[in-house]
């Protein structure tokens, strides 16, 4: 699909958070723009000219003041896409991590109706990754799928994919990071269609992150946070009946 084409079938809105972002932001828009229908940035605070180059290449920027975290900003581009309608929402990280040229692998079992999330995984193929970053991702995605019938290899990729019923059902209310597994806990819980599609990530120096130990312990905590709270707060007949395909 492209942004020519995409008008004559569901509507489809890119959605990039990002802080001081402003080496990478232009040419992941101009590169996101050939596959959807509009492109969102959500400049979380930045300081640099990351909304001004965004703007430039085309998207429409949603900025807030200060720097409120990743899990508002993801929150402000459910927003953004319930604005506009949109049909489909994909996700992706504007730090030059995320490769916009995947998004088709990211759509195509959103639009073929096979899904309601879809997660591009690292780990799907033989992909590289530090040690140290990869037993985090590791422990993380092990308390998502434990004692569960639904289980993903990667519950911490942000490159994501949501069908119009996902954005309909899910909300964040994290602030911090722990809002990725929040999202596929609700998803679980909720009945949504979860496939996982193989996507590559480049970590280079000029990504932002923070510490790898610190983030990794404090998603680790949000993942016992939220399945404790999946036990206690289940909407009126749901249980833990989402399904994953790959």
């Amino acid at each position: 699909m492209t942004q020519q084409t995409a008008s004559h079938g569901p509507k489809v809105v890119a959605a990039i958070p990002c802080h001081n972002e402003q080496q990478f932001i232009g040419d992941i828009v101009r590169s996101a723009q050939k596959y959807v229908d509009r492109v969102v940035v959500v400049d979380d605070g930045s300081s640099d000219g990351t909304s001004r180059s965004a703007e430039q290449a085309g998207a429409m920027v949603v900025r807030h003041g200060a720097n409120e975290g990743p899990g508002r900003a993801y929150r402000s581009c459910f927003e953004a896409a319930h604005s506009f309608g949109a049909d489909i929402l994909v996700t992706l990280d504007g730090d030059g991590q995320h490769q916009p040229d995947e998004l088709p692998r990211i759509l195509d079992p959103l639009l073929a109706g096979e899904a309601d999330l879809v997660i591009g995984s690292r780990f799907l193929n033989d992909y590289e990754i530090r040690r140290y970053r990869k037993f985090g991702i590791d422990v993380i995605t092990w308390l998502y799928n434990l004692g569960s019938d639904v289980k993903v290899v990667d519950a911490q990729s942000c490159y994501r994919g949501y069908s119009r019923r996902a954005l309909d059902t899910l909300r964040i209310t994290e602030s911090g990071f722990g809002f990725s597994v929040e999202l596929l806990v609700q998803a679980r819980q909720r009945g949504l269609v979860i496939k996982e599609v193989p996507v590559s990530c480049i970590y280079h120096p000029h990504s932002h992150s923070i510490n790898p130990v610190i983030h990794g312990v404090g998603v680790a905590l949000m993942v016992v946070k939220h399945r404790l709270k999946s036990l206690w707060v289940r909407p009126s007949g749901a249980s833990d009946s989402a399904r994953t395909s790959r």
